[in-house]
């Protein structure tokens, strides 16, 4: 539900709000590369937008560019690696404890975590990747507007 609410109707391609449709229509769908326990976040996909699919992949070089990673047991080392690997533009979710010292959510973020969710429940966490997914949309937007601009 608490997806629904944020998720844009419009059919305009190419505007950051419009999460569930490619930019240039040629874009992949949005994927949400799992790392850790799949089950800590068992339901995910029900509050998905439609067209986004979840993967488990081998390791960070099997992360695809548009992918959003997600750790479900995130901690620092996991933030600092992906980061140190995977292209400067991909998104990096981090799932913690309920009761995880404020430490290692300050941790994670400073690491180079986009966002921290605590707990992990399905809607909330989906409204946080759906989050990432706009401002990843958003910044490939304002990068094509400033090719164009410098055109």
């Amino acid at each position: 539900m608490l997806v629904q609410l944020n998720r844009s109707d419009s059919r305009r391609t190419s505007t950051p709000s419009a999460i569930d449709l490619p930019l240039t229509g040629h874009e992949p769908r949005p994927v949400v590369a799992i790392f850790g326990n799949p089950g800590r976040v068992a339901g995910l996909a029900a509050h998905l937008p439609a067209g986004w699919s979840i993967r488990v992949p081998r390791d960070l070089d099997d992360v695809h560019p548009d992918d959003i990673v997600l750790f479900t047991h995130a901690v620092v080392r996991d933030v600092i690696t992906a980061r140190a690997v995977l292209p400067r533009n991909s998104r990096i979710v981090a799932v913690v404890d309920d009761t995880a010292p404020a430490e290692l959510v300050a941790g994670v973020l400073t690491a180079g975590a986009d966002t921290c969710v605590r707990g992990g429940q399905p809607a909330i966490l989906a409204s946080h990747l759906v989050a990432c997914r706009r401002r990843q949309v958003s910044d490939r937007w304002a990068t094509l507007d400033a090719t164009r601009s410098n055109v």
